[in-house]
């Protein structure tokens, strides 16, 4: 079985110039991945005809599936479609049951269709029409001596939408796609070099068809599995077995598999164990209670917060003392375990998480550089705080230590 292999071509001048970020790439790619399709290359070009026939072109030449976003928009500018006719050679007709669709949208909506709106039921005789059951522009099919040609609205609702409800199931249909089975482990706390030198023996003894992927990010490293082959049962068996025998080495940085987050890991703990939370915050400035309060449901287990960014706010609302700070300054071990320590009273919660630090790029010393940050988390029965140096970046600080900071607690609450 070879592989079937996909490129993904933008077209819209506003992805060039910044103007909007193209996620519709991305998720198209994990769509196709799900399905056995990979990605060989994703291109944007801009809203000129020489430069999408060229994109056409060189796609063609070296992929089986061309997937196209962005164009099919009823004003001038919007030329996908008539280029298309262009590079197959022929011209545009009235497809009936877009016009329909069209027309039944309009009614719905008590609005008269204009010619240019009429206009988005026009298709390339060539191809086959797709029904977009979230806006007036249709998806385009068009088959070429093997190779697909699918043109979808930039919009990402609509694109979701044809995608899911028509292409992918046509393109399963169409493709003899190998199996593909994806774990990720997520971890938090250490570098993905020192991972690697951890499972370095586990990597070397990988069989060839599974493949070790290690995608980093602020404060995280993911790990991802991937098994190729043609059934799908024995590759999740291969990998569950595969995951298995990684925790043994590194199971203390993991936190959880595939789409978790460590805000929902810590509410599902909460929840879990009928418990609350309480935060105050000084050098992260609110970001922990932002991560917590993204999980729906939180508010089952999240009291309140504090950012207490100014010494009077610690001192009058969390009791810190005043002779703590004299003698030993906001940033320490004294300070933030008496945040932690005061809020879990003051807001009657069972865990607390307290933070405080220098996110720079100013304010540091000799002694406690830019990016030293305590951090602290409390339960009815101990505080347990931790130092760390975040770097001299600031949004980075700020990331890297509420993560971390969410690590300790997930750690207090299973008691590890």
């Amino acid at each position: 079985m070879r592989n079937i292999l996909a490129e993904i071509i933008t077209i819209g001048d506003e992805i060039l110039i910044g103007q909007i970020v193209d996620t519709n790439s991305a998720w198209i790619g994990k769509e196709l991945n799900d399905i056995g399709i990979k990605v060989y290359q994703i291109t944007s070009v801009q809203d000129n005809e020489d430069h999408i026939l060229q994109a056409f072109s060189n796609a063609e030449d070296r992929v089986d599936l061309i997937i196209v976003t962005g164009g099919l928009g009823p004003t001038k500018d919007d030329i996908t479609k008539k280029t298309m006719c262009k590079y197959f050679d022929c011209d545009l007709i009235t497809d009936t049951q877009v016009l329909e669709d069209i027309t039944k949208l309009f009614a719905q909506m008590s609005r008269e269709m204009n010619d240019v709106q009429r206009g988005q039921a026009l298709v390339p005789r060539v191809a086959k029409a797709i029904r977009n059951e979230n806006g007036t522009a249709p998806g385009i099919w068009i088959e070429k001596q093997n190779k697909i040609f699918i043109s979808m609205p930039g919009v990402p609702y609509e694109m979701k939408g044809i995608m899911n409800n028509s292409v992918l199931p046509m393109l399963q249909e169409y493709f003899e796609t190998p199996a593909i089975v994806h774990k990720t482990i997520l971890t938090q706390g250490v570098g993905e070099t020192i991972i690697a030198e951890k499972i370095k023996d586990f990597e070397n003894e990988l069989p060839t068809h599974i493949k070790l992927a290690y995608l980093p990010a602020v404060g995280s490293v993911r790990l991802r599995l991937s098994a190729f082959g043609k059934n799908k049962n024995e590759l999740q068996n291969e990998i569950d077995a595969l995951v298995s025998s990684l925790m043994k080495e590194i199971e203390k940085y993991v936190f959880g598999f595939d789409e978790d987050t460590l805000e929902k890991v810590i509410g599902e703990l909460l929840k879990k164990c009928n418990s609350t939370i309480a935060v105050a915050e000084s050098c992260t400035g609110g970001y922990i209670s932002h991560l917590i309060t993204k999980v729906p449901g939180s508010s089952d287990y999240l009291k309140g917060s504090v950012v207490s960014y100014a010494n009077e706010i610690k001192i009058r609302i969390l009791g810190v003392e005043q002779k703590s700070i004299n003698e030993n300054g906001a940033v320490s071990q004294q300070v933030v375990e008496q945040m932690a320590a005061n809020i879990l009273k003051k807001f009657d919660v069972d865990y607390s998480i307290a933070t405080s630090g220098i996110a720079g790029p100013t304010g540091g010393s000799v002694e406690k550089p830019v990016g030293t940050v305590w951090i602290a988390v409390a339960s009815k029965d101990k505080v347990v705080s931790q130092m760390y140096l975040m770097g001299n970046n600031r949004e980075r600080t700020i990331e890297r230590t509420s993560l971390t900071a969410l690590m300790m607690m997930r750690k207090m609450i299973l008691n590890i």
